[in-house]
């Protein structure tokens, strides 16, 4: 199975991430020191990777790699599909090799397989909360440094789309901005005059819509207002530009926030702080 994100080197992931658990260049490091002592050379596993918990599934492929990268050859067969909501007790993933290869790679690609199907599903569980066919779910830059590009694959996965990558592509006006340049709409005439496309303005008053529109803006932030407030931002806005909802939105106020007529809603939490699904692996001697 192959898996390539934009920006993303998966060799190097998997190699930094193995050479981490093994103590790679550490005294003593540099090997699994209980498999090896424990487990003889040639002996042989078969393993099945399941869910204990209802999920959706991400990060299959990255499991995968890590089999293949100290075992490439490995039998493995896919029972599901990254993006699947599956049931507890479903499985995920059906494997056979080394056996020694096989749990030196078992810690690193169920880590990896827990984290994303644990993004994903919070990310499931706010886009059925929402309950809407017009707004889209979008994450944020809230992320774990390293892992941006695998967690934002997660979310969508999960049923969301990708807010903007990083700082690079898109202009983000923020309150802090908006402090140094004087007011929202001198920071977005700046930004247009450097020619950045997209031009995001976050906005938490009313009285912010008409310049920061007037001045260019692209998309319109409108943080922390409540579904009254927001209602009243989009009338203004009147379609001239996108709107999204940010700040304090969770499970319980997504729905009435989306139904405000804002064409996303952003939750930072879904990267930030989504628990890990409950997977495993058990493994047996052939």
């Amino acid at each position: 199975m192959t898996f390539s994100l934009p920006g993303f080197d998966l060799d190097r992931f998997i190699r930094e991430t193995l050479a981490e658990d093994l103590g790679e260049g550490l005294p003593g490091g540099g090997k699994d020191v209980t498999s090896e002592s424990v487990i003889p050379e040639n002996a042989r596993f078969a393993g099945v990777m399941d869910s204990r918990d209802a999920i959706t599934v991400a990060g299959l492929p990255l499991a995968e790699a890590f089999f293949r990268h100290l075992d490439p050859d490995c039998r493995i067969e896919m029972l599901v599909q990254d993006g699947d909501k599956v049931a507890a007790g479903t499985d995920l993933m059906r494997l056979e090799g080394n056996a020694r290869a096989l749990l030196t790679a078992e810690r690193s690609a169920l880590n990896i397989v827990q984290h994303l199907s644990g993004i994903a599903t919070m990310t499931r569980a706010y886009v059925d909360a929402m309950g809407s066919q017009t707004c889209t779910l979008l994450d944020t830059r809230k992320t774990i440094p390293g892992l941006r590009a695998l967690e934002k694959y997660a979310v969508v996965q999960g049923g969301g789309q990708n807010h903007r990558m990083g700082l690079w592509d898109a202009a983000m006006i923020k309150d802090n901005h908006v402090a140094v340049a004087g007011s929202v709409g001198e920071a977005v005439r700046r930004a247009r005059e450097a020619k950045i496309k997209p031009i995001i303005c976050e906005v938490d008053r009313l009285d912010q819509i008409e310049p920061a529109i007037e001045a260019g803006a692209h998309h319109l932030l409108l943080d922390n207002m409540e579904p009254d407030m927001l209602r009243e931002a989009v009338a203004i806005v009147a379609g001239r530009t996108a709107t999204e909802a940010s700040g304090g939105i969770n499970l319980e106020t997504i729905a009435a926030k989306a139904a405000s007529g804002v064409d996303y809603c952003s939750v930072g939490r879904l990267t930030q702080s989504a628990p890990a699904a409950d997977v495993g692996l058990d493994f047996k001697p052939l």
